[in-house]
């Protein structure tokens, strides 16, 4: 499952794209601002909401997985919290969807994730840990006083080859398919992973609270 925000200026904006064949885009379910969710394409059919996309052994993820789109301006139109009306009934829809089709919480993914050199949604923002606490996705849950010790710590070369290796074995992308400077997709990468689960600096830059946070989520069971 991919979550992502439209990123368009208005919802009827957003809702007109995700509706017309000519904008090759679509998504399964959408959810308001208000709340209300609108079932866009049936759930067995492939919808165009992922791109160019990779998380572990699947490439191309809109055949493997369902899209929820969540109403929000996103990074380029002014970024905004995501109302407690979109997010109480996208964990309701969420946690139906996981026991229908029995999806892992490893599985449970944003755009950026899977698509860490295109999309930025959805976004810092986004609640995973309201999620997690809601038997949702996967989360660190360490303490912050223990994470601010260790934030701009320097990590040695050892570590940051580590690292890099279990992002992979996280599921992210080892390679661009877009950008052959790998240092500059390796930034890319580091900052989806901050995005998602170290949201309060994106820096593309590892320290040891990234390795704190990286090992204890390679120790989860899934």
């Amino acid at each position: 499952m991919v979550f992502h925000y439209t990123g368009m200026k208005s919802e009827s904006e957003a809702i007109k794209r995700l509706t017309q064949i000519q904008s090759e885009v679509g998504t399964h379910y959408y959810i308001k601002k208000n709340g209300e969710i609108i079932k866009m394409v049936p759930e067995l059919y492939t919808a165009w909401h992922a791109g160019i996309s990779q998380w572990g052994k699947y490439k191309s993820i809109n055949k493997y997985s369902i899209g929820i789109e969540i109403s929000n301006p996103g990074h380029q139109f002014g970024y905004v919290n995501f109302s407690k009306k979109q997010i109480n009934n996208l964990i309701k829809l969420t946690k139906i969807l996981i026991k229908k089709y029995k999806i892992k919480k490893n599985c449970l993914l944003g755009h950026s994730d899977i698509a860490p050199d295109r999309k930025l949604d959805p976004g810092e923002k986004f609640p995973w840990k309201i999620l997690f606490n809601n038997k949702i996705g996967i989360w660190h849950n360490l303490s912050n006083k223990k994470l601010n010790s260790l934030r701009h710590k320097i990590v040695s070369v050892k570590e940051i080859n580590l690292f890099m290796t279990s992002l992979r074995k996280l599921g992210y992308p080892a390679k661009s398919n877009i950008f052959k400077n790998k240092l500059k997709f390796r930034k890319l990468l580091i900052k989806a992973f901050q995005r998602r689960f170290r949201p309060e600096l994106i820096n593309g830059k590892i320290d040891q609270e990234c390795l704190l946070i990286i090992n204890k989520l390679r120790s989860i069971k899934v």
